[in-house]
């Protein structure tokens, strides 16, 4: 497994590939100093001469500004100096509705084109940041979901080597909003934990997390079908804080569409552990997993599986603890911790019990 890390020791920048979206037809990016390249780490780039360009999916094509590309795929890079784009850094690319730091490239990707990020690590966690953790955190949390979210990144990684990406910007990986989502504190964040990582048997752990678990976070195995050692239920400070909980209220008619069934005699039938529902059914025995449940009603609505229900003249109303599938680093929690003196490594091994810090580079 030591031979995993090896590969990131040996690089001078790690850098990430991040989809930004599919589009079709065409796709602008702008930039200071703009010049195009192939897809490549060792490519020439050549100057376009001017500050924007299109390119278009032609068949099975690309047009750059009108003009045939040789290969499935075109990347770009701003030449600006920093001082020139008024931020700190490497000057910005726009590409569809997104800035950012690093390299832009546009592949034919299905029957359109897709955007791809390619950023270095660092600059990738600062935006991350920002688009994870309200900025106004103890720097000691936001300190703790840096290195969560380097860890989380570099696992991705490693797990989609050869691929065109590593990983999407949405949710279902960790919600990545470019330049602006950045913020003087989450650079600071990021800069004083450069090249931490959590571990595991010298891998680098899948580290999980989540907003608020309620009072006690749930096991990786229960939350997200992964029987990991270093996911396990712990204890946290977030249970006491009015952010953990939540209330919702439910028509007939919407838990009919999400149950697939009459709502009549709806109940919960399963739990974990951690008080989380696992199975929900109907007075006709028709029943459905609680994570499918959760997703069919909305995550913003149902915020967590660690519920209770009642029947109300006006329909259904839950009463909940939580926001989030509960697994990992409690973003709330860290909040918390960090607010009673903690510092991110001991908020860390908290939530991640068994693992080790390890400065990869």
């Amino acid at each position: 497994m030591l031979l995993l890390l090896a590969p990131f020791r040996a690089l001078a920048v790690e850098t990430m590939r991040i989809a930004m979206g599919d589009f079709h037809g065409e796709v602008r990016v702008s930039g200071s100093g703009l010049s195009f390249g192939s897809d490549t780490e060792d490519a020439r780039f050549d100057p376009l001469e001017q500050a924007s360009a299109v390119v278009r999916r032609r068949g099975s094509r690309l047009e750059l500004n009108g003009a045939p590309v040789i290969g499935s795929a075109v990347r770009f890079r701003a030449g600006a100096s920093s001082a020139d784009a008024g931020v700190p850094g490497p000057t910005p690319l726009r590409a569809g509705d997104m800035e950012v730091r690093g390299d832009v490239v546009v592949r034919l990707y299905k029957n359109g084109l897709q955007l791809i990020n390619v950023i270095p690590l660092e600059d990738y966690l600062a935006a991350v940041l920002g688009s994870e953790m309200p900025v106004s955190f103890p720097l000691e949390a936001l300190k703790a979901q840096a290195v969560a979210a380097r860890t989380y990144a570099l696992q991705k990684k490693l797990g989609a080597y050869g691929s065109p990406f590593h990983m999407g910007s949405s949710v279902l990986h960790q919600v990545y909003g470019g330049l602006h989502r950045e913020d003087a504190r989450t650079r600071a964040a990021v800069e004083a934990t450069r090249g931490e990582v959590l571990t595991y048997e010298l891998a680098p752990i899948e580290a999980y997390f989540h907003a608020s678990c309620g009072g006690r976070t749930e096991s990786g195995e229960d939350a997200l079908q992964r029987d990991l050692p270093y996911l396990q239920p712990v204890e946290c400070p977030c249970g006491r804080l009015p952010a953990s909980r939540w209330n919702a209220t439910v028509s007939d008619s919407e838990l009919r569409s999400a149950l697939g069934h009459p709502p009549e005699g709806f109940r919960v039938t399963g739990r974990t552990s951690t008080h989380r529902v696992t199975r929900v059914a109907n007075a006709s025995g028709s029943s459905l997993d609680g994570a499918t449940f959760r997703r069919k009603l909305g995550y913003t609505r149902l915020k967590s599986l660690d519920f209770e229900v009642e029947r109300t003249s006006g329909g259904w109303h839950f009463t909940g603890r939580g926001y989030g599938h509960g697994a990992g680093l409690c973003q709330w929690g860290a909040k918390a911790l960090a607010d009673q003196g903690l510092g991110y490594r001991d908020i860390l091994l908290r939530y991640y019990p068994g693992t080790e810090l390890q400065q990869l580079y």
